[in-house]
């Protein structure tokens, strides 16, 4: 499981960073802290069903590309 974690995160930052925005923006849109955002990328807290659907919906993919097998866009 640590290590599905810590892929999820490092696509959601790979998806963020496509779509140009910083962790401060996204923590903002989806209120929540910036240590939340940070601490999910790096793999250290698995966000909740809710928070995976809004980050999916917010970056413009699904959870399925969020969760995918691949390194990444």
């Amino acid at each position: 499981m640590e290590e599905q974690v810590l892929r999820w995160g490092k696509r959601i930052r790979a998806f963020r960073k496509l779509k140009g925005f910083t962790q401060e923006e996204l923590a903002r849109d989806l209120h929540v802290s910036v240590s939340v955002i940070g601490s999910i990328e790096r793999g250290k807290k698995v966000p909740t069903t809710k928070l995976f659907e809004d980050i999916a919906q917010h970056l413009g993919v699904t959870i399925e590309e969020l969760k995918a097998e691949g390194s990444g866009s």
